[in-house]
């Protein structure tokens, strides 16, 4: 676990960690989907584990405290 003051980029941040994983999780749980399922709900699973990290990584960027945090709720 980081402690506070030692958050030197968004991978540092534990929730970040914790949206990888998941989106690792799905992408192995949607190659066990049938194949009429690939392009309709995997992909959109996938598409959406993976906005998680992004929007987690983007909001962290952003200069102001409030644009972080309306990341964050997107993710």
């Amino acid at each position: 676990m980081v402690k506070l003051g030692r958050v030197k980029n968004f991978e540092d941040l534990e929730i970040w960690k914790q949206s990888r994983v998941l989106r690792n999780e799905i992408a192995v749980l949607v190659k066990t989907f049938p194949a009429e399922e690939k392009y309709r709900l995997a992909d959109q699973l996938i598409r959406a584990s993976r906005s998680v990290t992004a929007n987690i990584a983007e909001g962290y960027g952003r200069f102001h405290y409030q644009e972080n945090i309306q990341f964050c709720r997107h993710s």
